[in-house]
């Protein structure tokens, strides 16, 4: 199987294209992954990825580029929620689930109009063996917009997330530095929609993030090792959808999912095993 596959992608492009952008969705997922997890975000960043579905079904019927209703929806979720935190007496989990949920059922209800249930298929569950020329370069454009805001703005993103407060101290716009975190969530997101699916964005997102933070204390080491199991992940996931005829989106998601199982079970310090080692050694 494996000798096919490699066969496989020295014989057709669509394949080619398909691992390409898989492990560039793997590696800025991992990046951002890992902030949204120090920061208890993974809520968030679930109702984002569901969020930008009506923004999608509208780029369909407009005929435009699905990333410019997919990033105003996303943005907009995120607005929206902070502003019905401030102005009720919900909390941010309640107004997460009532916003995301919302936007997600108006977006399947606006796809039933724009598109044949096979598209909302794919929109949901993604189908990255399908992604277009024009899907690999916008998430290649996503990736360095990645690599270069998150080094850039590092310092920042870092204290946010141990330490707002202290950020605060300096004089730092804590909510501008967090809405340029969910913009470039977002951007993750609608990106990953061609291999996840909007459905399994978040898991694209959290697990390989979860998985290296099982691992390690250090920040940058999270991230390095994060994007390496979400690129692993997409490279396995791949491998076993284009060698089984399996959904592309769940494979991948799945094999992040036993990498981190693994890491749960087996890490060193905060393993599974090795907590069971301390106990019975009190």
């Amino acid at each position: 199987m494996l000798n096919d596959f490699i066969q496989g992608l020295l014989d057709f492009q669509f394949l080619q294209n398909a691992l390409i952008t898989s492990v560039m969705v793997g590696i800025s997922a991992g990046i951002i992954g890992s902030f949204i997890i120090l920061r208890g975000m993974s809520l968030m960043g679930d109702a984002i990825s569901h969020a930008v579905l009506p923004g999608v079904a509208i780029s369909y019927m407009l005929g435009s580029s699905y990333i410019i209703g997919a990033t105003v929806f996303g943005m907009a979720s995120a607005a929206l929620i902070g502003f019905v935190t401030k102005h009720s007496r919900l909390k941010n989990d309640t107004a997460i689930g009532i916003v995301f949920s919302a936007f997600f059922a108006l977006g399947i209800i606006l796809i039933s109009f724009a598109r044949s249930s096979t598209d909302l298929y794919h929109i949901l569950f993604g189908n990255v063996l399908a992604v277009r020329d024009s899907d690999m370069l916008l998430t290649a454009a996503v990736l360095i917009i990645v690599l270069i805001s998150v080094p850039l703005f590092y310092k920042q993103l870092k204290l946010t997330s141990f330490a707002p407060t202290i950020a605060k101290s300096y004089g730092w716009n804590v909510s501008a530095i967090n809405y340029g975190l969910m913009f470039l969530l977002t951007l993750v997101a609608v990106t990953s929609l061609q291999t996840v699916g909007t459905i399994l964005v978040i898991a694209m997102l959290i697990t390989p993030a979860a998985t290296a933070y099982q691992l390690t204390d250090k920040l940058i080491v999270m991230i390095v090792l994060s994007t390496a199991f979400g690129t692993l992940s997409s490279i396995v996931g791949l491998y076993f959808s284009y060698s089984y005829n399996l959904p592309s989106g769940a494979t991948i998601v799945m094999a992040a999912a036993v990498f981190f199982i693994v890491a749960f079970i087996f890490a060193p310090r905060k393993g599974f095993v090795g907590q069971l080692r301390k106990e019975n050694s009190l």
